[in-house]
């Protein structure tokens, strides 16, 4: 019998009976648990503890929880790492700001420790089907890109794509609502060895938009960052 090991969460608050109390509830449901008290430690703790998700409160000291997320989203390595963050209701904009910048989920302060758990184990599982290595075909309102025979079709016709288009057009697709950085879709797509600059991604989108005209408002630029699908397929 296979067994997984238990998944990693970083949990990054500063106010330290709040974050003792997402430790115990976390760690009774059999995830492990780090804790950072800041931005910066947060930041140095995902590179040398590889957490599986970051739970993520907004007010911090030294940087704030949307430099670190924003951090994040930025470097390719850790460009999916989930991110759930914690926010009060004061703090509206800021949620907003922070989805649009690649948070996956958030939970308005206060809070009740049990619900916290869940949305932490429905991000997990939302994630996992969106990831499914085995999935070839993904339909996205009238588009359907399927993955094996190398197709984007549109009401079952099929559209001509350079590989470069559709590579970018697989990336999306697999990761709808998430913003992947013009480091990260350059390097899925063109490779670590390439030496042009990540203004090419840009290119390359407006040419998938102009394919694609269902996708000219679905795909979504992320100011300083880089683009994503939106969640809300359009059906024309």
């Amino acid at each position: 019998m296979t067994t997984h090991a238990p998944k990693k969460i970083l949990i990054v608050e500063d106010e330290a009976d709040i974050a003792q109390l997402v430790k115990l509830y976390l760690e009774k449901d059999g995830f492990r648990t780090t804790i950072a008290s800041t931005g910066i430690e947060a930041l140095t703790l995902i590179k040398t503890n590889r957490p599986d998700m970051v739970v993520l409160d907004l007010m911090l000291p030294e940087i704030d929880g949307l430099e670190v997320c924003k951090k994040i989203r930025s470097a390719p390595d850790t460009a999916l790492l989930p991110i759930l963050m914690l926010t009060a209701k004061a703090e509206e904009s800021d949620t907003i700001i922070g989805l649009e910048l690649g948070a996956d989920d958030y939970v308005t302060k206060p809070f009740s420790p049990k619900v916290l758990v869940t949305r932490v184990k429905a991000l997990f599982r939302r994630l996992e089907r969106t990831h499914d290595p085995k999935q070839t075909s993904y339909a996205y309102g009238l588009l359907v890109v399927d993955l094996s025979r190398h197709e984007a079709l549109v009401d079952e016709k099929e559209i001509p794509l350079t590989a470069k288009e559709f590579g970018l057009l697989e990336q999306l697709v697999r990761r709808p609502g998430r913003v992947l950085t013009r480091d990260v879709l350059l390097n899925a797509v063109w490779g670590y060895d390439y030496y042009g600059t990540t203004r090419t991604v840009d290119g390359h989108i407006r040419r998938l938009k102009l394919k694609i005209p269902l996708l000219d408002d679905a795909i979504i630029a992320v100011k300083s960052l880089g683009y994503k699908l939106s969640d809300r397929a359009p059906q024309r």
